[in-house]
């Protein structure tokens, strides 16, 4: 979707600059705010004659100045927070009418507290954190759930077509961050069951291969299991979602369930697992390098 009028896009990092660059293949005109100022240097000369349709703001409120559209893509809570409601925060200058949508995977609580902001200024958000990782930006096949109202999500929806494949509304504010963190207990879980599945075929002499073609077409069968079987085999990991930022997700997710009283044992668990990781070296390796924890066995 072309929006009639400016779009501000706020984080070029391995997700947002990709997803920027989509907005600008579909005729976007942007405005563009990274921290580290060098970085958006280097995507707007990546964009090649599309850059002509983008500028660099010197701050996220600058780039927000006007927009229809203010969009974040950054690390983490207090990341989110310092680019919206920090000195020179794009809060501060986004206009009565206009959508914020945030792509930053942080705490519903974050969400809220940005929902209810934008309520008192009048201008519409909606939290929409994504999954699909570097590769999934890249294609602009991301999957997106969102929390806000229903109108906030048809306005955006378009929009978010541009680098997403699968757009789901799962509820209020809020609602985006929780369906999350769900999506990151599922993808620990079944990451630690593909390890100790890996170690026990690798231990008892069978061909790896084979096993992932005999049980890939099962109930087994997981995206991890297709895309990251083959490489945790081979002790590849220099690629793909961090431990550090699986470990900032979990966390999240662990504080939420606390929040609404719930036990999350594997979870905690896997989180602890990762953490064994980090302390390793191992904090920007890919998740699945959660098998390296474990002992090979009596190979």
């Amino acid at each position: 979707m072309i929006v009639q009028g400016k779009v501000a896009f706020i984080g070029l990092g391995v997700m947002g600059g990709p997803m920027a660059g989509h907005l600008l293949s579909a005729g976007n005109r942007l405005a563009v705010f990274n921290r580290t100022r060098s970085r958006a240097e280097s995507w707007l000369e990546e964009q090649g004659n599309r850059g002509r349709s983008a500028e660099i703001a010197a701050t996220p409120a600058l780039a927000a100045q006007g927009a229809e559209i203010v969009i974040t893509c950054v690390g983490n809570d207090e990341d989110l927070r310092e680019v919206t409601l920090g000195a020179d925060g794009a809060f501060s200058a986004i206009e009565p009418g206009a959508l914020f949508i945030d792509h930053t995977t942080v705490s519903a609580n974050r969400a809220r507290e940005l929902g209810a902001a934008a309520g008192e200024q009048g201008f519409m958000t909606l939290d929409a954190p994504v999954s699909g990782g570097q590769a999934g930006a890249v294609s602009g096949k991301l999957a997106v759930m969102c929390g806000g109202t229903g109108e906030a999500f048809e306005r955006a929806r378009p929009v978010m077509g541009a680098y997403g494949a699968r757009i789901v509304h799962v509820g209020a504010c809020g609602a985006g961050q929780t369906a999350k963190m769900a999506n990151q207990m599922c993808i620990a879980g079944i990451l630690q069951g593909l390890s100790e599945a890996i170690r026990l075929t690798v231990a008892a002499g069978l061909d790896t291969d084979k096993v992932l073609e005999a049980i890939s077409g099962g109930a087994a069968q997981s995206w991890q299991m297709e895309n990251r079987w083959p490489t945790m085999v081979k002790d590849e990991f220099d690629f793909g979602f961090a431990v550090d930022w699986m470990r900032k997700d979990l966390g999240y997710a662990l504080e939420e369930a606390d929040r609404l009283g719930l036990e999350s044992p594997v979870t905690a668990m896997v989180d602890k697992f990762y953490a064994e990781i980090q302390q390793t070296g191992g904090g920007r390796l890919d998740t699945s390098s959660l098998i390296r924890r474990l002992p090979r066995g009596n190979t």
